[in-house]
């Protein structure tokens, strides 16, 4: 059985950092696409960074490039997600998603991954 179990989320003030944590179990990080997304209160869920199965590259929305970094620990099985320079837009609740060989195409939507988390709060006030 698959689970991604996310945390790290809080509240903090603009401008503070956090790092957000995806443990998975039943599927090893470094053989699926592992991707962060968030979503406001009454918004669709959008894209924040991946890192994929091949050759771990990685990818950013807008709106995070040079702010937050995606990164992998194959031994811990974790991917996380630091994000500093925090600003009242980024409050969301952050899932992170697998996807069994994700193409690149499919990196930035909902839909190119297979398993979810439950999602972790971050609530950054001004």
């Amino acid at each position: 059985q698959v689970q991604l179990v996310e945390s790290g989320g809080g509240l903090v003030q603009a401008g503070d950092s956090l790092r957000l944590s995806c443990a998975a179990s039943g599927l090893t990080v470094s053989s699926y696409t592992i991707g962060w997304f968030h979503q406001a209160p009454g918004k669709e869920r959008e894209f924040v960074a991946a890192v994929t199965w091949m050759g771990a590259r990685t990818y950013y929305a807008d709106s995070v490039k040079g702010r937050f970094t995606i990164s992998r620990d194959n031994a811990k099985n974790t991917v996380y997600l630091k994000m500093n320079s925090l600003k009242p837009e980024d409050t969301a609740v952050y899932f992170c998603a697998a996807g069994d060989r994700t193409t690149p195409q499919r990196v930035g939507g909902p839909l190119g991954y297979d398993y979810w988390g439950q999602g972790t709060q971050v609530s950054v006030s001004s």
